[in-house]
């Protein structure tokens, strides 16, 4: 595939944010390296699979899941491929489960976070992300 473009990293996350994180998890496949590594706060994952069984486990919790995109994404130069980062907006409907949550199923849930990745040969390596999970937990009644 070999280095993208400004326009094409920006068209590849928003597969990652429209299609994957919507549901369609086969596309982690398609733009995710091999050797992908996801950098979650409290998680480290490796490879597309590990990656979409990620937010597969996201859809456990919730259902109805949209993502908005509320800046970005911002493209950059990138030692053989290139960066990109997006602000972003995560809605859906609590289904049940979180550990210590209070609220009750059908609660609707919003919360904000932020993506850095890193391409390399056409599809992105390396992830970084940053969410509100207080903001969520606090959603959810498990924090007061």
């Amino acid at each position: 595939m070999g280095s993208l473009d400004a326009g094409s990293l920006d068209a590849l996350y928003r597969r990652w944010l429209f299609e994957v994180w919507e549901g369609d998890f086969a596309v982690a496949e398609e733009i995710l390296a091999p050797g992908f590594t996801g950098h979650w706060p409290d998680l480290e994952v490796h490879g597309p699979a590990e990656a979409a069984e990620q937010v597969r486990r996201s859809h456990e919790y919730f259902s109805g899941v949209r993502t908005g995109l509320d800046a970005g994404p911002v493209v950059g130069d990138g030692t053989g491929g290139g960066m990109v980062a997006a602000a972003w907006t995560f809605h859906g409907t609590y289904r049940g489960g979180v550990p210590g949550a209070t609220a009750a199923p059908g609660t609707r849930v919003s919360f904000r976070g932020q993506d850095i990745f890193r391409a390399e040969d056409g599809r992105f390596a390396e992830y970084w992300v940053v969410s509100d999970a207080l903001g969520l937990m606090t959603a959810l009644g498990a924090v007061g």
